[in-house]
């Protein structure tokens, strides 16, 4: 029983250790996509833009993450693998439609990530994050 749960507990680390980095890297393309920087942005300047996209994309990531954990069965290795391809694979389509929506769409996206008010096309890629992340667990399962 006490093997079990120190096998638990050390699954669950190197699964917690895959989902930070991941969500690392998902604020980092957030970073990339928005002028100036993602941290001043939301926690100095308050900006809901920037804020909703990041929201949208850490919880693509989680929604990926989790459904990839839950499917993993009992191999630790394969899943921790498959959680960490199934996580690259959801931060690489959601970056996509990112600049999908960037290209067919007046102005710059980026820019109006950054505006003070609420934009509309911020719904529309953060909507797109998720429908993304959802495909892809749908995908996983």
């Amino acid at each position: 029983m006490f093997q079990e749960l120190l096998t638990g507990l050390l699954a669950a680390v190197a699964y917690g250790v895959i989902g930070v980095a991941m969500m690392g890297l998902g604020y980092g393309l957030v970073d990339v996509a928005t002028p100036g920087k993602l941290r001043d942005l939301i926690w100095v300047n308050r900006n809901p833009n920037a804020a909703l996209l990041l929201v949208s994309g850490l919880l693509g990531v989680g929604i990926i993450l989790t459904t990839a954990i839950a499917a993993s069965a009992d191999d630790l290795v394969a899943g921790l693998i498959g959680t960490l391809a199934y996580g690259i694979l959801g931060l690489v389509m959601m970056s996509l439609s990112f600049l999908l929506i960037d290209a067919i769409t007046p102005g710059r996206l980026g820019e109006e990530l950054a505006a003070q008010n609420l934009h509309p096309a911020t719904w529309v890629s953060a909507s797109a994050h998720v429908v993304i992340a959802v495909v892809i667990a749908a995908a996983i399962w």
